[in-house]
């Protein structure tokens, strides 16, 4: 079934900076989403993960896997964030042989998310050599590019096979930063030597794409069944992104994995991201996706979790939490009372999500706005479920509330924000408690 917003109207733009903290912006444009690409389902964990399935979001942690302590406290973070799953690196001997016990104290926390082990260089010689960490992983993310120079295909196999053994499915993640340099060399010298070569980067791109699609009909006819395969192909460049998944998309059914690698810090990171991932997601393409920000130090690695989601419901595919529009102010609201009551409602609404998800269901889908004066406040107030507009600059000192599109009341004095909260509250309980 096709997305579609045929008709010329203001849409929110997916630029967040934090949990649902950036306004929305207005843009006169048409948007139409495609249809989803066809794919088989592969489950992780028992998420589905697939064209038939909404899109699923994940998330990686950054802790040493070896400290199964702190990396159940972060994936725990990551999963109450929302992440559908997490990857950890699995790099060594002491990280393999953390990982029952980071399961172990998964599960003593309530915390049921299927855990993703990050396999490089040494993938192959850690799975075997610890069933154990085998056996609890979700998943295993195979690079293919970096599994052994001498002993790629064998290695690759290796891994496959404990795969199938532990009945496991795998992501061949494939890198520009680590591709295969046998294979790439091997097509550069082959178009050196065409009539008509073609562009460096084109034949790099065929590359990544070579070595994806190579490596998954390997991967089965080493015995992995077709619908345990995952695929990414990431790139850290916007352009070279859309245009390498639009490739894999036509040549294959599996599900697609989307990311730039190395994002990048801060608003860099989030604006890239967004780019790259809502051109492909409006073309139908993608079943997964992460965010990959690079925090500040001691930043929240939950902040890449909660800009995934709001690019998914920025575009209409799924809805995670309710949406605060507000406007941007100008000299009309040189006040800034609007902005603290529109922060102290998304924290609110960020801080109910976890009584309200499980008691209120489709509360997810609530629009509030909070506008900081007439010019547009009682307009977007009506079109939102619940709307304030707050007096501007020199003008009468009352605040209009609409419920579903009508005024509902008007508020006054040092008590607006407790008031229009409980008013909040009571249309929660109201609309979506039955």
């Amino acid at each position: 079934m096709g997305y579609g917003l045929n008709n010329t109207k203001d849409v929110p733009v997916a630029l967040p900076v934090g949990y649902f903290s950036q306004p929305y912006v207005r843009l006169e444009c048409e948007v139409t989403l495609q249809s989803r690409r066809n794919t088989v389902t592969v489950s992780v964990g028992g998420v589905k993960v697939g064209s038939q399935q909404p899109v699923v979001v994940q998330s990686m942690t950054n802790t040493d896997t070896a400290d199964p302590a702190s990396t159940a406290d972060q994936v725990a973070a990551l999963a109450r964030a929302g992440s559908q799953i997490v990857r950890v690196t699995v790099n060594n001997d002491e990280a393999a042989a953390a990982v029952p016990e980071l399961m172990a104290r998964l599960a003593d926390a309530g915390v049921d998310v299927p855990i993703v082990g990050d396999f490089h260089y040494n993938g192959h010689l850690l799975l075997a050599k610890y069933p154990a960490c085998a056996s609890a992983l979700a998943k295993y993310r195979i690079n293919p590019g970096n599994v052994g120079a001498k002993r790629r295909d064998e290695n690759f196999q290796t891994i496959v096979r404990l795969a199938v053994e532990h009945n496991k499915p795998v992501r061949i993640g494939v890198n520009w930063g680590s591709l295969d340099q046998d294979l790439l060399t091997r097509m550069m010298d082959d178009n050196a030597r065409a009539q008509s070569p073609r562009d460096a980067k084109d034949v790099y791109m065929e590359a990544m794409l070579e070595s994806a699609l190579r490596s998954a009909a390997l991967a089965e006819e080493t015995g992995l069944r077709h619908d345990q395969i995952i695929i990414s192909a990431k790139v850290s460049v916007v352009q070279d992104l859309v245009e390498v998944y639009r490739r894999l998309a036509r040549r294959c059914d599996y599900p697609l994995h989307l990311g730039l690698t190395e994002a990048g810090l801060g608003s860099k990171g989030i604006i890239a991201s967004t780019a790259g991932l809502s051109i492909l997601l409006a073309e139908g393409i993608g079943d997964t996706i992460r965010v990959s920000l690079t925090p500040k130090p001691g930043g929240d690695r939950t902040e890449e979790v909660y800009v995934a989601q709001q690019v998914l419901q920025s575009l209409g595919l799924r809805s995670f939490a309710p949406q605060v529009t507000a406007c941007p102010g100008c000299g009309r609201t040189t006040s800034t009372f609007f902005q603290h009551m529109a922060e102290d409602i998304q924290t609110y609404l960020r801080e109910q999500m976890p009584v309200w998800r499980g008691r209120y269901p489709g509360v997810e889908e609530l629009k509030v706005a909070v506008m900081g004066c007439v010019v547009n406040g009682p307009g977007e107030s009506k079109h939102a479920n619940i709307g304030i507009s707050l007096p501007g600059t020199f003008e009468e000192p009352k605040a209009p509330v609409y419920v579903d599109g009508a005024l509902r009341t008007t508020l006054k004095g040092d008590t607006i924000v407790p008031e229009f909260l409980e008013i909040l509250e009571n249309y929660v309980a109201q609309r979506y408690g039955a």
